[in-house]
């Protein structure tokens, strides 16, 4: 049996690699890093997270929480990452970026049947079979290689990271530990605002000098819009989203007019993250407008905010259900290149596209539950309309027969419903391999 050729070492292909590799399969996993960087990446690691450390809601009655346990009853390498690399967050899966992907890196080079190539791919061979799991920023020569193949039938959007400074440099005479409706342990750090500092603040926000971007088409992907682009949306938008009050307000006396969030990025806690704050200022403006915010009046920072330009394809007009192209059947593709968005269901989306490999590989007639998070996420990008297609998260809107009053009854459904397949996988597929 040949190798699986999988371009691409972060979330989606590190999943893909892992379920393959765990089923006997032999697969080479190409990562350009360290020869040549995107962007948007640092790390020479595998698994590296870009953006937030934040892996969303672990509740089963948040989408994403269901997806995340979907994926822990198929044996899935990131969520094990982020088992291990975790730090307090509330009801949030939140982790130590640096350790998560150092967990990740460690498993799949001690993986016997995972040989990690570092190059760049740019061509396809016409035997071999690839999972193309670059992310949104894969080089320039195999996105193009691409485009020639499927058609000019490309999007993009523009991604952004908030930044990060030290906790050291936090005044907490102003500054305050406490969770959103003391749901979970006091994780965040709160920075309350008056009426008038909001007001003054807001006002620099979007008169603030911002990067150049070189795109003359820009669209902004809505669960991760500059906080600059979403203030100018109205004054008070942003204390109805990532400075909401409503929660943090330490007692009867308090009522801050909006309060500024902090998430704790390192597992040491020296570093945290401001949530929400995805930029495009300039990193002179970024120092000057969010050292406005009461507590970061000597915040010392350690990554300014970034933006970059993520690419990804109009999934219902270019894949099959099995995420191969409709072009090339052996050209799978997963994680944000393929039309899903956040970590989690980049992952998740690197574990269907293994099964369905490992199906072919294996001749195997066996359905993935479609009415599971996971299913749902990967029957829209197939089921969309093409002509409004966007980027997709988990959500219960895609999913059949979910309701406010029903929600943690079909997810223990979908939780059955994946280990019952998982199990038949297991018994159909044992001595197929070669």
């Amino acid at each position: 049996m040949k190798k699986i050729n999988i371009i691409g070492g972060g979330l989606a292909g590190v999943e893909a690699a892992s379920f393959l590799a765990n089923y006997g399969i032999k697969v080479n996993l190409y990562e350009m890093k360290p020869i040549k960087f995107s962007p948007a990446h640092k790390s020479e690691n595998l698994g590296e997270l870009v953006c937030s450390n934040s892996l969303k809601s672990n509740l089963l009655t948040n989408a994403c929480g269901l997806l995340k346990e979907e994926m822990r009853e198929l044996g899935s390498l990131t969520m094990a990452a982020a088992e291990a690399s975790k730090i307090e967050g509330g009801s949030s899966l939140n982790v130590d970026r640096d350790k998560f992907s150092e967990y990740i890196t460690q498993k799949i080079l001690q993986n016997p049947n995972i040989s990690v190539i570092h190059e760049e791919v740019t061509t396809f061979k016409d035997d071999e079979i690839y999972i193309v799991a670059t992310g949104p920023l894969g080089s320039e020569d195999l996105l193009n290689n691409l485009r020639e193949l499927i058609g000019d039938d490309f999007m993009s959007f523009f991604d952004a990271s908030a930044p990060i400074i030290e906790k050291d440099s936090i005044n907490f005479d102003i500054a305050y530990y406490k969770s959103r409706y003391d749901e979970g342990s006091a994780s965040y750090i709160n920075c309350p605002m008056s009426k008038e500092q909001y007001y003054d603040f807001v006002n620099e926000l979007i008169n603030a000098e911002t990067a150049k971007l070189h795109d003359f088409d820009t669209k902004y992907f809505e669960g991760c819009m500059p906080v600059e682009a979403m203030a100018k949306r109205g004054i008070d938008t942003l204390r109805y989203g990532p400075l909401k009050p409503k929660g943090l307000w330490r007692g009867p006396e308090d009522r801050s007019f909006a309060v500024v969030q902090l998430r704790q990025d390192t597992l040491f806690g020296d570093l945290y993250n401001i949530v929400g704050f995805q930029t495009n200022l300039t990193y002179p403006e970024q120092k000057r407008v969010f050292r406005m915010i009461p507590g970061l009046e000597n915040a010392k920072f350690i990554r300014y905010g970034l933006m970059h330009r993520n690419s990804y394809v109009n999934a219902p007009k270019v894949l099959n259900e099995d995420m191969s192209l409709k072009a090339n059947k052996n050209i799978y593709l997963a994680g944000q290149f393929s039309g899903v968005e956040g970590y989690v269901e980049s992952s998740a989306s690197g574990i269907y596209v293994a099964i369905e490999v490992l199906k072919r590989l294996t001749n195997l007639n066996l359905e993935f539950p479609k009415f599971t998070m996971l299913g749902s996420l990967m029957n829209y990008l197939n089921k969309a309309n093409p002509e409004t297609f966007a980027p997709m998260n988990a959500n219960f809107g895609i999913m059949y027969g979910v309701n406010k009053n029903n929600k943690l009854e079909k997810a223990n459904e979908c939780i059955e419903e994946v280990r019952e397949f998982k199990n038949k996988l297991d018994e159909q597929t044992r001595g197929t391999i070669s």
